[in-house]
């Protein structure tokens, strides 16, 4: 059996961050893990500034970084006093973290480094032209994570969607690859 003692959360405090954290909330009860809940705030280099005083010539990188730490620093705090009251309830231990550079980059380091039982992390379930624009990081560490990952919907959104929507890569070699289909039923 799988044992999980640390799950990490990677939010970006929508709605599907919330289904995410849910369920991440369920299993480290069920598991007696302990959760550590991340948001990566874009590095100042890909993102538009959202503050046009940052805009002026000679802006140092390190403002801007620090600029996007406190906006995330900020917005975490929002996010987890909104579900204190469910993690008290629950008894689980949850730890915030946040970190600047590329979502994806920085979800697959701390999985690796730190060496993470499973990533339990929202998706929204773009597809077609905003999905091929903007791609996916939900997609990609799936496809590149070093333990299991779980993907979640919210649920409106999944009980509409296809069930080839969902992701569970529970075996690392093979996240990424789908499972062979079985006949279909006559």
């Amino acid at each position: 059996m799988m044992e999980l003692e640390r799950i990490l959360v990677p939010v970006d405090f929508s709605e599907c961050s919330g289904a995410a954290l849910d369920d991440a909330l369920f299993l480290a009860r069920s598991f007696g893990a302990t959760i550590d809940v991340l948001h990566v705030a874009h590095s100042p280099f890909h993102v538009v500034l959202p503050d046009p005083t940052l805009a002026f010539v000679g802006a140092a990188p390190d403002a801007l970084e620090e600029h996007a730490r406190t906006l995330g620093a900020g917005a975490m705090e929002r996010f987890l006093s909104e579900w204190a009251e469910e993690v008290n309830a629950r008894g689980v231990r949850v730890r915030s973290r946040l970190e600047v550079g590329s979502p994806c980059d920085v979800i697959l380091r701390l999985a690796r480094d730190e060496a993470y039982d499973l990533i339990v992390m929202g998706t929204h379930g773009h597809s077609g032209l905003l999905h091929a624009l903007m791609g996916s990081v939900a997609e990609k560490v799936v496809r590149r994570a070093s333990c299991p990952v779980l993907t979640t919907r919210v649920r409106r959104f999944a009980a509409a969607a296809p069930a080839e929507d969902v992701d569970l890569a529970l075996d690392p070699a093979g996240a990424g690859q789908r499972p062979t289909e079985a006949p279909p039923l006559r």
